[in-house]
């Protein structure tokens, strides 16, 4: 692979929007907003400068275990490929960036997470046919990375 990677970090800003293409494939989009801090010498603070908005692309099993693990406001790094695109509707133009990811985390300098493997589902191994005749779920019946943040605390949940 030729093609560079970039990192981003920022916050969700939109909820992750799961989808199956028509080869059952699994997709999912969101919006990632990046902001710029600077030091003001004058308030000897730091403040915003500017937010960077990028479209996030992730695809099959990393789509499917962003869509059970990500919600709107959570501090993330993003790794993938950038696009630059520009369009033109209603004869302005526009520039949007889209990011298609190759790996995702919590960003950890801004809270906690817990990590849960996912196993994929291996068809026969219970040897009892699962209810919906097993697509796409394992003999639980369980949708394999779903489910998976109501067996992992929250931070500042209670017990």
């Amino acid at each position: 692979m030729n093609e560079s990677q970039v990192t981003v970090v920022g916050n969700v800003a939109t909820p992750v929007d799961f989808r199956t293409s028509a080869a059952g494939v699994p997709t999912v989009r969101f919006r990632l907003a990046s902001t710029v801090r600077r030091y003001d010498q004058k308030s000897g603070g730091w403040a915003d400068a500017f937010t960077n908005f990028y479209t996030v692309w992730a695809w099959r099993a990393l789509a499917a275990n962003l869509a059970s693990s990500v919600t709107v406001g959570e501090p993330l790094v993003v790794t993938g490929q950038l696009r630059i695109r520009q369009t033109e509707r209603d004869g302005r133009q526009y520039v949007s960036a889209e990011l298609t990811a190759s790996a995702v985390g919590h960003d950890l300098s801004r809270g906690t997470s817990a990590f849960v493997r996912v196993a994929p589902a291996r068809p026969g191994l219970t040897g009892a046919p699962s209810s919906n005749g097993g697509a796409g779920r394992g003999s639980s019946g369980a949708v394999a990375g779903a489910g998976v943040e109501a067996s992992v605390p929250r931070q500042g949940a209670a017990p």
